[in-house]
This record gives C-alpha cells, sequence and structure tokens, in this order.
C-alpha cells in the first residue's frame, strides 16, 4: 500500500490544538488507518505529518505515468471532442443536404407539372390548330366541287353550243352547195337522188372521228314531210307471236354503269335474248368504240360484275369493227369490219369467226350515218323473230334499208326500203318487226318520232317522249328477253323500260 502524506510546517501561527482536532477529523474520518507524526525537516524547520491509506490503490503511480495517463486521456478527450464536432458538422450536412433534396424535389416535382401542363397546351393548340386546318380544307374542297360542277355545266352548255353551230354550218353548207347546183333548199332529191349532205361526205371524203361527232341532226318536219302515211292513220301490224304489239311508251332511263375513261363517250353494250352455254342471261358484253383500231371486247358474267366494272374476260377481235350497231345473239357476236360493208360473226365460246358477209351495196364509214355520227352506218339490231340489219344505199338516196339476216350465214333473206332518211334521225331499233326511229340524240325532250311495219310497208309518224338524260346518245337496241331498250348515253349505259299495245 502508497500512503499519501500531507504536510504543513510547524510554527507560531498553527495552534497546537488546531492540529489536534485536524488530527481527530482525519482520524475519524479514515477509521483506524490514519496516523499522525512531528518531526524537523532537512532545513531544521518542524513538521506535522499524518498518513491516511487509500481505499482504491495498493500503491502511488508514479507521477510522469500519470501525467502521461492524464495527457492521453486529454488527447482522447480533444479526440472525442472532435470526432463529435465533426459529426455534428456532418449532421448539419446531412440536414441541410436533406432540406435541399426536399426542396429541389418540391420544385422539381412543380416543374415537372408545369411542363406536362406546357406540353399539354402545346398540344390542344396543335389540336385546335389541326381542326381549323380540317376546317379550311374542307371548305376549299367544297368549293372545287362546286367550281368543278359548274365547270362541267359550262363544258356541257359549250359541247351544246359547239354542236348548234356545227349543225348550222352544215346546214349551211348544205343550202350552198345545192344553190350552186340550182337546187332549192327545201327540194329533197339531188340530181342524181342522193341526200345532199350524204353527197358532201363522200366528195369531201371527211373521214375523221371528230367529223362524224359534229355531223348534225336534219329537223324533223322536212323529214316528216317525205311519209306517206297509212290512210286510216296507225301502222300495220305483223302477226308475231311472244305477245307482240306497237310501241306505246318508253319509261325514264336507267342508269346502270358508268365508263371510267375518254374512250367511254359512246360505245355498244349488249345481253344475249337467246344465250347459249356458257353464257346466261345475266352475262353482259360491252365495247368501247371510241378510237380506231377497236378489238377488245369486255364481257361480265353477271350484272353486279358489269355494274361494278369487273370483267370477267376480255376478247380481242381478229380483225378491227367500228360503229355502235354490233349485237349479242345465240351465242355469237355481230358486227361490222371498219371501214367495210362486211357483217363478221365471231362465235364468242370458241373465239372464232363463222361466218361472214358484205351487205350489197351499203354505205360505211361515213357515208350514211345516223344524225350523231360515230360511222353509224350499219346498224344490227334483233327483236322477237332474229337478227336485222339497217343501212343505206346510193340506190336508196339516203333512205333507211331495213333486211332479215339468216344468223347461221348472215345471207339477206328479205329487204325492205323505207322512206326515213337515215341522216335525219339519231338511232334506230326493230321490234316485233316493226323499226322505230329517234328523232335526236341530245335533246331531253326527244321522241320516238316514226315507225315502219314490215309486214305492211307503211310509216308512220308517231311523238313518243324519249329522253336523253346525258344529251349524247350513241347507241339504241331493243332487247326482246327482257322488254327492255338498251342505250350508251354519253359515258352512262342506261335502259328504258317500255309498253306495247295489246293485239
Amino acid at each position: 500500500m502508497f500512503l499519501c502524506t500531507s504536510c504543513y510546517s510547524c510554527g507560531p501561527k498553527m495552534p497546537a490544538l488546531q492540529l489536534l482536532v485536524l488530527a481527530w477529523l482525519v482520524w475519524g474520518m479514515e477509521a483506524r488507518t490514519a496516523q499522525f507524526r512531528k518531526a524537523n525537516d532537512r532545513s531544521g524547520r518542524c513538521q506535522y505529518t499524518f498518513t491516511v491509506a487509500s481505499p482504491n490503490e495498493s500503491s502511488c503511480p508514479r507521477e510522469d505515468l500519470a501525467m502521461a495517463a492524464i495527457q492521453d486521456l486529454q488527447r482522447d478527450s480533444s479526440s472525442q471532442h472532435a470526432d463529435l464536432q465533426s459529426t455534428k458538422a456532418r449532421l448539419s450536412s446531412l440536414e441541410s443536404l436533406l432540406h435541399q433534396l426536399t426542396l429541389g424535389q418540391a420544385a422539381g416535382t412543380q416543374k415537372a407539372q408545369e411542363g406536362l401542363q406546357s406540353q399539354l397546351g402545346a398540344l390542344k393548340r396543335e389540336r385546335d390548330q389541326l381542326e381549323t386546318q380540317t376546317r379550311e380544307l374542307e371548305v376549299a374542297y367544297n368549293n372545287l366541287l362546286r367550281d368543278k360542277s359548274a365547270l362541267e355545266e359550262g363544258k356541257r352548255q359549250l359541247e351544246q353550243e359547239n354542236e348548234d353551230l356545227a349543225r348550222r354550218l352544215e346546214g349551211s353548207s348544205q343550202e350552198v352547195a345545192m344553190l350552186r347546183r340550182g337546187q332549192c333548199p327545201s327540194i329533197q332529191h339531188s340530181s342524181q337522188g342522193m341526200l345532199p349532205g350524204s353527197r358532201e361526205v363522200s366528195q369531201w371524203n371527211l373521214d375523221t372521228m371528230a367529223f362524224q361527232e359534229l355531223k348534225s341532226e336534219l329537223t324533223e318536219v322536212p323529214a316528216s314531210q317525205i311519209l306517206k302515211e297509212n290512210p286510216s292513220g296507225q301502222p300495220g301490224s305483223k302477226e308475231v307471236d311472244n305477245g307482240c304489239g306497237a310501241l306505246v311508251w318508253v319509261g325514264e332511263p336507267v342508269t346502270l354503269r358508268t365508263a371510267e375513261t375518254i374512250t367511254g363517250k359512246y360505245g355498244v353494250w349488249m345481253r344475249d335474248p337467246q344465250p347459249t352455254h356458257p353464257y346466261t342471261q345475266e352475262t353482259t358484253w360491252r365495247i368501247d368504240t371510241v378510237g380506231t383500231g377497236i378489238r377488245q371486247v369486255f364481257e361480265y358474267s353477271q350484272i353486279s360484275q358489269f355494274e361494278q366494272g369487273y370483267p370477267s374476260k376480255v376478247y380481242v377481235l381478229p380483225r378491227a369493227l367500228e360503229s355502235t350497231g354490233a349485237v349479242v345473239y345465240a351465242g355469237s357476236l355481230y358486227f361490222q369490219e371498219a371501214e367495210s360493208r362486211t357483217v363478221l360473226r365471231y362465235e364468242l365460246n370458241t373465239e372464232t369467226v363463222k361466218a361472214e358477209k358484205e351487205i350489197p351495196g351499203a354505205g360505211y364509214h361515213g357515208q350514211f350515218p345516223y344524225a350523231w355520227g360515230g360511222y353509224t352506218d350499219i346498224d344490227l339490231a334483233v327483236d322477237e323473230s332474229g337478227l336485222w340489219v339497217i343501212y343505206s344505199t346510193e340506190e336508196a338516196k339516203g333512205a333507211i334499208v331495213l333486211s332479215k339476216l339468216n344468223p347461221e350465214s348472215l345471207g339477206l333473206e328479205r329487204t325492205w326500203e323505207t322512206n326515213i332518211r337515215k341522216q335525219s334521225v339519231a338511232n334506230a331499233f326493230v321490234i316485233c318487226g316493226t323499226l322505230y326511229t329517234v328523232s335526236s340524240y341530245s335533246s331531253a325532250r326527244a321522241t320516238v318520232n316514226f315507225a315502219y311495219d314490215t309486214g305492211t310497208g307503211v310509216s308512220k309518224t308517231l311523238a313518243i317522249p324519249f329522253k336523253n338524260r346525258y344529251k349524247y346518245s350513241s347507241m339504241v337496241d331493243y332487247n326482246p328477253r327482257e322488254r327492255k331498250l338498251f342505250a350508251w348515253d354519253n359515258f352512262n349505259m342506261v335502259t328504258y323500260d317500255i309498253k306495247l299495245s295489246e293485239m
């Protein structure tokens, strides 16, 4: 055990009583472990010494070791204090960073919301602009449609005026020609017995299609003057079966199809009134006759295909045809060869020419066409009794000649010469052995104006309304199976219902 000693210098200032009390107190506090001693130090001075045993330490440490421990404790304390201060600083930094992050997140969220709202506003503005542009485009499109309609109407008016001018020019040319020959314009017979307009065509040799389209109609009054009506006022009727009768009414045109290109301005379309295998009563054929070297024949196996414009087959004829006078009868196509008076029978199933025959003396390639032109000199027709051909000759002086043809050999079985001038009418067709003609190819108030009965050989004037809805009827044919008229009117393929009188 190390004893810690406290020393007090002895002297007159320290009463002995006080020292005794102090020693007693120490002894009382430390019990029996305290000791008291008095002695002189090295200098001779008096020292009072008391000793108290340490209850915790067995010996007193060295002073230098104690100081080192104290310094280590101080350093540890300083280090811990520094660490504490560093921790506090780092904590403050983290708190500041957390606060900044919280503020930044809030600001970022707000910025993101503002950005989304800005983008949404931009999209709304673009949508409004697109809607405005769409409305403007619709208005512009409607304006273009109106302008197109106005232009088409103007075009039709110009075409009508052009046709009127052409008719006037043709009439004037004919009158001048007749005056030069010393003839009165009202006289219908030339010195050689030919219609003046027909002779001029032959002399001028105007073979262009444009000239044919400008061929004018002659007025109905002069043409009617050459007819000699039946005294009874009624055309004779031929005894024919199948409920035949005289034509008394033509209905409104019904449009089935419109041609897509300029080649379809005029043409011919038909169905076979006596179809043979593999064809049916729905099989339809169509030929566009604008242009030269016409050889394509479009076949439609169903009416719906025809109306939609999807041909099931296309034939290429071995020879070119002209005019709109072709017909289909008993499985064969009958047509006039181009620039020829030859009629051909083309069997559709085998795609071969089975027969061909020249029509004796028939005019062709613009010599005796219908009023609208189109090289319609030879026009084939079908009725309840069979195959017919409508044409004119030099000997007939431009009047219509009607012949019955053998459908197998194309031989002429019988011929009738009428007193109806071919160039004075727009079209012709045969119903129940009677030839009917149409007054105009362009007038909306046209009529079926003449009838010639092959049974009696008598002509009669008629006034059955016939409407040219599209003002350019280039083909009119009769289908005895459907009891309808088929027509091609200025790109449009139409039908007319009809009524026949009871026999």
